[in-house]
């Protein structure tokens, strides 16, 4: 039998054309970018649904990321299911549960005053069900909500969920000169492009994208970049950086004039993430509520997420201005907001969402919260890190 050479259309096409301009490599973080953003065709610039309900019959679990014997990223933090879809890919926590949104606010609501702001920011809004949420709660507290997503299929869906709030919700598609507000984003930075590192046979590598017989495979070119931590050993290892997510926090320190940074996502500091036994990084796919390890396969179907090293993101903040206010995980950070407020009444399948939240062994533990106050602001304590804040483990 003849192995007979893939001929790419659509997306893969322009990847391809991509990878044969730059001489037959690309790297990872620009594959990715390519897969999830090229417009029309990157998972998140098409049509497909991605969000959804949980699949019927099926109970979240988040996994560690990679450890207790498990050497890759396999079981990841966002909620997908080995169940039937519904037609989406995932849910994030919105969509399992309104107390989220609900709780969010009050921190938000805090946030806000204490820097004497009116607006909010979210980033990749996703369904808009975090934005409807919030808006809910905190009504005329803010005279503007601004939603910042590159996705023009994303946008029209949050605009139908969002009609009832007319001019008071805006779209953007980059961020302005100058801003003033309470910034959030959920389960944003994961989505964010890294670059992959190998270290193969004691020499380090950066893993990028090539082309063999039609086909994506990876292909390695010797590097000076390094992981932020030496990792002990000397066996095989495959690991992520983060310059764009890092990048990403510099940019809104030197935009943000007043108010504060809210981000939630799932990840560890450095001396969890580039653990020697997590040997083969934490890069992972979700389609229909299952998970893979391929990003390579089925390009612009499905989502192509890694974790987050949080140490990275404060030192980005820190170093560019910003006042680190909190680190803790995402059970803490609800429970420290009230998630149990009001609860008393709450049906069964409502409380039952709600553990899902602060669970360990849910989203809990491995999503957690970071809150930065922008450059030159006094500093306060946001209720949401009152108790359990990690600040001295990043």
């Amino acid at each position: 039998m003849t192995n007979t050479p893939i001929l790419p259309t659509g997306l893969q096409a322009v990847i391809s054309k991509a990878i044969d301009a730059a001489g037959g490599w690309i790297g990872f973080d620009d594959f990715m970018a390519r897969a999830l953003y090229t417009p029309g065709l990157g998972y998140y610039a098409n049509d497909s649904l991605k969000f959804g309900q949980m699949p019927a019959g099926a109970s979240h679990s988040s996994g560690d990321g990679g450890l207790n014997g498990v050497s890759s990223g396999a079981d990841s933090a966002k909620n997908s299911q080995n169940a039937p879809s519904g037609g989406s890919d995932f849910v994030t926590a919105p969509e399992l549960s309104a107390h989220f949104g609900r709780t969010l606010a009050r921190q938000a609501a805090q946030a806000l005053d204490m820097s004497e702001t009116n607006e909010l920011w979210e980033f990749g809004a996703g369904s808009g069900a975090l934005a409807l949420q919030l808006l809910e709660a905190l009504d005329e507290r803010i005279e503007r909500y601004t939603i910042v997503d590159l996705s023009g299929v994303l946008r029209e869906r949050q605009r139908d969920k969002l009609a009832a709030y007319g001019d008071k919700v805006q779209w953007a598609t980059e961020l302005p000169e100058k801003m003033r507000g309470v910034v959030l984003g959920n389960e944003v930075l994961d989505a964010m492009p890294v670059k992959l590192l190998a270290r193969l046979n004691s020499v380090w590598h950066e893993r990028g994208v090539a082309l063999h017989e039609g086909r994506f495979t990876y292909a390695d070119t010797p590097t000076d970049l390094r992981p932020p931590l030496e990792i002990e050993g000397s066996h095989d290892y495959v690991t992520e950086i983060h310059p764009q997510a890092e990048g990403f926090i510099r940019t809104l320190a030197d935009r943000l004039e007043a108010g504060a940074v809210l981000l939630l996502d799932y990840g560890f500091p450095e001396h969890e993430y580039y653990h020697p036994q997590r040997s083969m990084g934490t890069v992972m796919c979700h389609r229909a509520h299952l998970l893979d390890a391929d990003p390579l396969a089925d390009v612009g179907d499905k989502d192509i997420t890694a974790h987050v090293n949080f140490t990275g993101i404060a030192l980005a903040g820190q170093d560019a201005g910003l006042e680190v206010l909190g680190y803790t995980s995402q059970g803490r950070f609800l429970l420290n907001c009230g998630l149990l407020n009001g609860l008393e009444n709450a049906s069964l399948a409502e409380r039952t969402m709600v553990q899902k939240l602060v669970n360990e062994h849910e989203m809990g533990e491995l999503f957690k919260v970071i809150a930065f106050g922008a450059k030159g602001s006094a500093v306060w304590e946001p209720m949401g890190f009152a108790a359990g804040d990690r600040m001295h483990t990043l």
